[in-house]
């Protein structure tokens, strides 16, 4: 009988442990009412829209999830494990570069019975990993076994031009699977924030470093982002070429290729440096280190840790060994080049014309982001000419996106998508500069000129000033500029 009650109690003991550690209740399932705008007519904004993803609840009574989940917010509401009750959210800081964010309850009674969730170490390739969530498809939280398949660098969607150390699971990432999270041994290993299309049985997740750097970053109360190198770095693998730079024959260094001007690279590194090391990583000739067992692309020895850090490297130049410091900075003037959130397009308006910043964001909505324009001067404007021609890159290049019809335009034979060169002789560096153009005009007729189109349309000044709010009336535009 003594026995039997033993083993009566030490089978509820296991239970009790068992659902004490169970992770589920800190998994939160998130409903996101969001709002984008239309980059091409950028006054306006798209319809609401409703999306669906995951949460989980970490230290301090916050909520860590994807970026992508929240971007756009106009409502986020939350819904606990098994509760029909929902919950509003803020957001109170997003990391778009490396898509993740927190989020906040103002009641805080919803942490109530949630446990914070503990972060583990990166996960070894070919172990396993459940992920949690609430993908598409049902109203429960799912649970998905899969193997650890690869961890390397790779490009974060979210963005689009970042790439940031992750990790690929045979587990499927479902929409509404992103922000959950990935566990192993009762720890998070990981938040589940993508898939590739086509590509079926692989999911990826956020690892570890990537958050770690994140929470630390925003200790401060401010986001600063992933730093980054300042330079472009390739493979150094031909005999002959490294024999012109005199290197010894051992397999490591990787090439400079170029160096971004007003980075912290700037006055540390020129083209045809060779690095040799970064950090504690020796860069082998393919341009990868070796991190925790795993081959990964070299500049991850620079996006660890946090910008304005300053990182040692070993680098060959003029046929010998020295030693730097590289400062390493979140960029952020390349912003336009990846996508953008949270943030309404800048633009101007005078009689008629309708000026924008150009971005990937308005190639996307105004239908130029494909074949049309590979080779086109958007293409090469926006992702080239700051590697190819730095000495004429613009600060914020400027289109014509549109043309709103009036009598003051009538005789226009350009009606937008065009980049803008001159305006008055004012070279046009960023929209201020459009702006200042046409408010300092002191001719009778305003001159823009178009990029290598070599086209140019004229403006009567006194015409388009007058009618210039009757054409924002006309056509629902509220204010002539947003910056």
């Amino acid at each position: 009988m003594f026995l039997k009650t033993v083993s009566v109690c030490a089978v509820f003991f296991a239970t009790a442990l068992c659902f004490a550690i169970e992770p589920e209740r800190s998994v939160i399932q998130i409903q996101t009412y969001r709002q984008s705008p239309d980059w091409s007519a950028p006054w306006r904004f798209d319809a609401v829209q409703r999306s669906g993803g995951s949460g989980f609840v970490i230290r301090g009574k916050r909520i860590m999830t994807n970026a992508h989940v929240v971007s756009w917010a106009r409502q986020i509401i939350l819904r606990k494990y098994q509760d029909a009750k929902p919950h509003i959210a803020q957001v109170e800081f997003v990391a778009h570069d490396c898509d993740l964010a927190i989020l906040t309850v103002e009641d805080e009674s919803f942490f109530d019975g949630l446990p914070a969730l503990e972060f583990g170490e990166l996960p070894p390739v070919r172990s396993t990993a459940v992920t949690y969530g609430y993908p598409a498809g049902g109203e429960e939280i799912s649970y998905t076994r899969g193997v650890v398949s690869r961890i390397e660098l790779s490009p974060y969607s979210h963005i689009g031009n970042r790439r940031l150390l992750t990790v690929q699971t045979d587990a499927v990432i479902n929409p509404g699977n992103s922000g959950g999270p990935v566990i192993q041994d009762d720890r998070v290993v990981g938040v589940a924030f993508q898939g590739i299309p086509g590509l079926e049985g692989a999911g990826f997740f956020i690892p570890p470093p990537v958050i770690q750097r994140f929470l630390k970053d925003i200790e401060d109360k401010r986001y600063d982002g992933v730093p980054l190198a300042g330079a472009g770095i390739t493979p150094l693998q031909n005999p002959a070429y490294r024999a012109r730079l005199k290197l010894p024959n051992n397999n490591l260094g990787a090439r400079v290729d170029r160096v971004r001007s007003r980075t912290g690279a700037t006055n540390v590194l020129r083209a045809d440096d060779v690095l040799l090391k970064i950090g504690e990583f020796p860069v082998a000739s393919d341009g990868t280190v070796l991190y925790q067992g795993n081959r990964v692309f070299c500049a991850l020895g620079f996006q660890l840790g946090q910008s304005g850090d300053s990182v040692p490297v070993q680098l060959w130049r003029d046929g010998h060994a020295q030693d730097a410091q590289v400062t390493v900075e979140a960029e952020t003037d390349d912003q336009r080049e990846g996508n953008q959130y949270d943030v309404q397009p800048r633009y101007f308006v005078f009689g008629g014309l309708v000026f924008t910043s150009l971005s990937r964001d308005y190639m996307r909505d105004s239908g130029r982001e494909g074949a049309e324009t590979a080779a086109g001067e958007f293409n090469y404007e926006l992702f080239f000419r700051s590697r190819e021609e730095p000495e004429m890159t613009r600060e914020e290049p400027v289109v014509l996106s549109s043309v709103l019809s009036d009598p003051v335009n009538a005789n226009f034979s350009t009606r937008g998508r065009v980049l803008v060169d001159r305006i008055n002789g004012i070279r046009i560096e960023k929209i201020a500069d459009v702006i200042c153009a046409f408010t300092t005009s002191t001719n009778t007729h305003d001159m823009i000129e178009f990029g290598k189109r070599g086209t140019f349309e004229c403006l009567d000044h006194a015409e388009a000033v007058r009618a210039n709010d009757k054409i924002l009336k006309t056509y629902g535009i509220s204010q002539d500029r947003h910056l």
